[in-house]
């Protein structure tokens, strides 16, 4: 039996709610758009390549995102000791580039994790909080900026999926 990305059910961000509310909501939209960019397809077509000369896959994507929701959220603002997933000081591509035997299934799991991880790491966190990303310790961030930022971040990427979807089966949509 053939995995297939599963269908997701995708909420509107709200247009009234107090700012924490209101970024975490378009967080959420954001996740789920880019779950609904991948949803029918299978592992194989997950990790096409469609648009060269550039190695952007949705699988990739995925594998991105979830190292950009663990560093940002997890390993600087909460400053939990744990690594990245894919990448690495000698592999900084590893998520977009290790994909050809990488699994799809497992890879979407751990997607769904670090999510709900990175989430609750900062749940009781202030949008004043602030801390610096051991990678980057010249600068000062806080909560709120990362929240911008995800969301920044996931939608400048659920373009490229829209141009990756399209190209795989022909499916567009919003």
């Amino acid at each position: 039996m053939t995995w297939t990305a599963p269908d997701v059910t995708r909420t509107k961000a709200p247009l009234i709610a107090d700012e924490r509310r209101m970024l975490q909501g378009w967080l959420d939209f954001h996740r789920n758009t880019l779950l609904l960019k991948c949803a029918g397809l299978d592992a194989t077509q997950l990790k096409q390549r469609p648009l060269e000369p550039s190695t952007l896959s949705l699988l990739g994507l995925v594998r991105h995102l979830s190292e950009v929701e663990r560093g940002w959220f997890r390993f600087a603002a909460a400053a939990e000791d744990i690594d990245y997933l894919y990448c690495s000081v000698d592999n900084i591509d590893g998520d977009f580039d290790d994909i050809d035997e990488a699994d799809a299934a497992t890879d979407f799991a751990t997607y769904r994790l670090e999510i709900e991880l990175a989430d609750a790491a900062v749940i009781d966190m202030s949008l004043e909080h602030t801390f610096k990303h051991p990678r980057r310790p010249e600068l000062e961030y806080n909560l709120r900026w990362v929240y911008t930022h995800l969301i920044e971040e996931y939608a400048r990427h659920n373009g490229h999926a829209d141009l990756l979807r399209e190209r795989i089966d022909g499916a567009t949509g919003d």
